[in-house]
């Protein structure tokens, strides 16, 4: 991913974006882990509970933005934890050292046919350890279908090719390929309805939402002229498909879970 993160956007609505972190952590069973890594750690957050939640732990966070490492480094700060700058594939592939539990949270979606990654992760599982992992359930969504036809115009096209779009899979497909590599899995699904900007004060508040995430490479990618244009009617687009209602605007958001258990040896 190319695209230049930016952790304050991004944390903006930190507090919907952190409930799908906390349920996937109530389901990761108590015993306590000696070394865990958080992949696409972001800003931090997740690093934190995880450190707060086992202090005795060795707790990595790991993002491949400089700019959200930063961000968690202030946001461990205080605890045991560290963050570092580093590709998750690479570090699957290359980390000879067992790990009691992986998180990775809304990550996974950013790397192409990471269903053949799962394999790998679970290896570097010690017996016993966990993979607990979740991602946006929620690409054929109007946050997303909009942003893909809007890029798919010529004016735009010709400057996204290659440009990264999130891809995600159903509970059953992570169940399947995770039971295949040696684990008991708990794998399933939670639509949120997220009330965004409830007091008024954001005209687009799903824009913001997804210009923090799913359409922030796309519009970096773009020309600033043609950035500003893109944005314009992405911003007319959702709040088409996203209306005010006498409570905010609602953002339903489906996130697929699962949490996986190693049993044996892969493969």
């Amino acid at each position: 991913m190319s695209a230049d993160w930016d952790p304050d956007l991004y944390r903006r609505y930190a507090d919907e974006r952190d409930r799908p972190f906390a349920e996937l952590l109530a389901r990761v069973p108590a015993t306590p882990p000696r070394r865990v890594v958080d992949l696409g750690c972001g800003p931090g957050h997740g690093v934190r509970r995880l450190a707060q939640r086992w202090p005795d732990a060795e707790v990595l966070g790991l993002d491949s933005s400089p700019e959200m490492v930063r961000t968690a480094r202030e946001t461990v700060a205080g605890t045991a934890a560290r963050a570092e700058v580093g590709d998750l594939v690479d570090w699957a592939r290359e980390d000879p050292d067992p790990v009691d539990l992986i998180v990775t949270t809304a990550t996974l979606q950013w790397v192409p046919g990471h269903l053949d990654l799962l394999p790998e992760l679970v290896a570097r599982l010690r017996p016993g350890g966990v993979l607990a992992m979740t991602v946006p359930g929620n690409m054929g969504e109007p946050s997303h279908t909009l942003r893909r036809e809007l890029a798919a115009r010529p004016r735009y096209a010709a400057h996204l090719a290659g440009v990264p779009t999130p891809h995600a899979h159903d509970p059953g497909d992570y169940l399947r390929v995770l039971a295949g590599a040696g684990c008991t899995v708990d794998a399933w699904e939670s639509t949120y309805l997220h009330v965004l900007d409830p007091t008024g004060q954001d005209p687009d508040p799903v824009f913001t939402w997804v210009s923090a995430t799913g359409a922030r490479p796309t519009l970096e990618a773009l020309p600033a002229d043609l950035r500003e244009t893109f944005a314009d009617e992405l911003r007319a687009a959702l709040r088409t498909a996203y209306p005010r209602t006498d409570v905010g605007v609602v953002l339903p958001f489906r996130r697929v879970f699962a949490v996986a258990t190693r049993v044996d040896t892969p493969g």
